[in-house]
This record gives C-alpha cells, structure tokens and sequence, in this order.
C-alpha cells in the first residue's frame, strides 16, 4: 500500500511541542516501512490548493493523518480531513466532524454533558456576537454557568478554577497562575480578559479537580477480534491507564501537567511527574470507571483508530472527563506509546490497527 504522511510544516523556530510533530513523522515512517508499505512525507500549510494537487499527483491509497495545527493554530486541524474527505483519499484517525468538536474544549464539554457523561462546570467570557449555547435549566443537574453565572451543582463546594486556552492542546499557556480561588464572576471574567490577551488565544475558566490525574489511550479493536464487537461503534480497546504521579510536588504548588512538565527536560516539573500503571487493588472500580468511559467517548465522538482521554479524580473518587484528544501523540516517549509498551502491543501493529480502522 501507497501510504502519504501528511503533517503540518514545521518552521525551524518552532515551539518544542511543535517541533514533536517531525518525531512523530520519523516514528511512523520508520513503523509504516517495517509493514511493508510505500511511504511519502507531505507537509503542508494554509495551501489547501496546493496540498490537493500534491495528494492528486501522488495518488496515495491512504493517507496517515499527523497534522496537529494549521497556520499556528490548533483550532484549523479539521481542515486537511475536510480536503482529504472532499478528495475522497481515506485518512486514519478522526473525522473532520470529530476533530472540529474535540479540538474545541467548550463544544466537546457540551457533546459531554449532552451524553450525561461527567465533565466540571465552566465559566465563559460573554460572546461579543454570534450564536448562543442554550442553557441547561437553572441549578439542574448538569447547569452550565455561562456568561455571569457560576454553577457547583456537579462538584459542590468547589472553590478553585483553572484558565485555559478553548481550542489549543499540549499543556499551551498552562503554568502555576492559571489555577487560582473563586471570588466572585467579575473576577473569573477578568482573568480571562489578561489570559486571553497575553496568549493571543480565547479561554475559559473549569472547575478546578483537586485530586488525581489519568489518561487512558484508546486503540481501534484488532481484525481478528470477535466478530460481534468488531460491528459495534464502540468497537475498540482501551489500554491501560497511566496516572501522573505529583507526589514530588511541594506543598502549596498546584498539580498540574503545564506546558514546562511536558516540553521542558530540563524542568523541576518534567521531572517530577512521572507516569505510573501501578495501582493497589482498591483502585480496580475506579479503573473500570474509566476504561467505560473512555469507550462511551469513543462512541460519543465517533472516533476512529486511536485516541486519548484525559480525566481527574475528585477527593470522593468521582471521574470527571476533561479533555478528548483524538489524534493523540505518537511519539515514542509520549502517553500513547508507554501505554503500548505496558499493554504488551508492538508500536508497528499498533500503527497497523490505526490504518486498517480509516473509513
């Protein structure tokens, strides 16, 4: 098979989490030959044109899709999938209609609670124009404190919130300030003023979990499982879960996996929230918790080939979901990986299973 490698250009100045994506490149290049099949690399920009007549020329029958922004932005991922879906080149990985609700934090919180699935309250700035997401029933179950208004009813008692950026991933513009205490909404609001103009990039404020952090990776299910579950939506396996270990965090310093705990080596944070897959006995509930809704993500976002979701534990041991990644890293030392490694699945049949699993 003919495979294209389409990933978004990378500039030599680029941040280091940017700079990953040529990791990832070289990682499933090299597993992508050792199957046996014919490679080409295809870096791309705003060129849409330009990328159609390249994947027109090459006439690959199939495309691995390793684009993670477009122009600077995470938010314009969805736009190759789009291009590729218009051409009709299957591609591995998510739909252009899932990337474009995932990749937004505030519409995949909305497809959440919508599926009854647990996510922490959020507090936006007041939209300037445009459409307005409708509210749930005021002090409902699922209340969505919107536009002046904060809610507690699904963590009561909940005084901590945390900023980040509504539409980029990797950990971007996440350090100790952004977790703070609730005063008032005037407060929030003007924190997401300073926040969303020091980053260049839109935010809102969640309910802040203080307690433990997991991610689970999720894998298409292989060929030759049972015939049953392969023709189901949620047919897929959910790895192991990894949990970030904060114990070497000093006391007062909120846990956190920030941009310098991800991309920074040489960093106290780095280096002091290492991943575990060692858990005692009395946390198999709680795993089983999270591998079901995991899978009920899958299903709910309609993913394909691989994908990875990230939750926090509150003090009781309630989950709450907090991000859906749907083309997660693939380098070698990233979450994906080391769940391999930990669930006994060679990198290239991995690789393997994402390809046969395009639509």
């Amino acid at each position: 098979m003919h495979v294209a490698i389409v990933h978004n250009a990378i500039p030599p100045d680029a941040l280091a989490s940017d700079q990953d994506t040529l990791v990832q490149v070289e990682t499933v290049l090299d597993a992508l030959r050792q199957l046996g099949h014919e490679v080409s690399i295809l870096p791309c920009t705003l060129n849409l044109e330009a990328l159609s007549e390249s994947l027109q020329r090459l006439r690959p029958d199939a495309v691995f899709n390793l684009v993670e922004s477009m122009a600077g932005s995470d938010r314009l991922q969805y736009l190759v999938p789009g291009v590729l879906d218009a051409l009709r080149v299957p591609y591995t990985g998510a739909r252009t209609d899932s990337l474009f609700v995932t990749v937004d934090k505030l519409l995949a919180k909305q497809y959440l609670r919508g599926a009854g699935l647990p996510t922490p309250d959020w507090q936006t700035l007041p939209p300037a124009r445009g459409l307005q997401i409708p509210r749930s029933e005021p002090g409902g179950p699922h209340a969505i404190p919107l536009n002046g208004t904060v809610g507690g009813a699904s963590f009561p008692g909940q005084r901590k919130y945390i900023i980040k950026t509504i539409t980029e991933h990797a950990s971007y513009g996440l350090d100790d300030d952004v977790v703070f205490d609730f005063q008032d909404v005037g407060d929030i609001q003007q924190r997401l003023r300073a926040a969303s103009s020091r980053l260049g990039r839109p935010c809102f404020a969640e309910q802040f979990i203080a307690g433990r952090e997991f991610n689970l990776s999720v894998l298409a299910a292989s060929p030759d499982c049972d015939a049953a579950v392969a023709s189901t939506t949620a047919a897929c396996e959910v790895l192991p879960a990894a949990e970030i270990d904060f114990s070497g965090f000093p006391a007062g310093k909120p846990h956190v996996v920030g941009y310098r705990a991800k991309w920074d080596a040489e960093s106290f944070e780095f280096q002091h929230t290492p991943r575990t897959f060692d858990f005692a006995r009395t946390d198999a509930e709680l795993l089983r918790r999270l591998a079901e809704l995991a899978r009920q993500c899958w299903t709910v976002f309609n993913l394909n080939g691989y994908a990875r979701v990230d939750f926090r534990v509150d003090e009781s041991g309630r989950p709450w979901i907090l991000e859906v990644n749907a083309n997660p890293c693939l380098s070698p030392d990233a979450g994906f990986a080391a769940a391999l490694q930990r669930a006994g699945i060679p990198f290239e049949q991995a690789i393997a299973r994402i390809l046969q699993d395009i639509r």
